[in-house]
């Protein structure tokens, strides 16, 4: 089956292939990031450095796709988390987001109970809160909503659309196809 053309316009920033191009050649684990501000996007991208030998090992290819405009502050985000040097897509204008059915939250999504428990889990006990160093940056659209996607020769084998910014997906369930 062929990839939806729009794969064609999701260009790598670390080496300039397509996502259909990337996609056709190994599986691959697309995460949507929220956005760089957040702490459970930082504590995605932990959770990710930690077990990504383990995904390449077992032939996944890890992309990121984020809102944020700057490369440089994207790569010195990626390279804080040991995720460097790692394939990521810029989305400023959340194209691809849209594509893949991930819209912006709603009050519930973001701003419940359990995203203030797993907030301060995430930001206080794991240590995922503010970073000076990205402060006052163009981080993204805080109302964003994040996504998982396992792709491969033009399909969407899984996806994990999550249903509350707190949600914390079992990655490698996710990669298990």
């Amino acid at each position: 089956m062929p990839a939806p053309a729009i794969w064609n316009e999701m260009v790598s920033v670390k080496n300039g292939e397509t996502l259909t191009e990337m996609a056709e050649q190994q599986p691959v684990m697309l995460v949507f990031l929220r956005y760089f501000g957040c702490s459970f996007c930082r504590e995605a991208i932990s959770d990710i450095a930690k077990r990504r030998i383990k995904f390449e090992s077992s032939g996944f290819r890890v992309i990121f796709v984020h809102m944020a405009p700057d490369i440089e502050m994207a790569e010195k985000f990626f390279k804080k988390y040991k995720l460097h040097p790692v394939d990521h897509i810029a989305d400023p204008e959340k194209r691809f987001y849209q594509t893949f059915g991930l819209g912006r939250g709603t009050p519930q999504q973001l701003f419940g109970l359990m995203n203030w428990i797993r907030g301060f889990q995430a930001t206080v006990l794991e240590g995922h809160g503010a970073d000076p160093d990205f402060e006052n940056q163009d981080l993204g659209d805080g109302f964003q909503m994040p996504g998982v996607f396992v792709l491969h020769k033009g399909e969407i084998l899984r996806s994990y659309i999550h249903r509350y910014a707190h949600d914390r997906p079992d990655y490698e369930e996710i990669c298990q196809i």
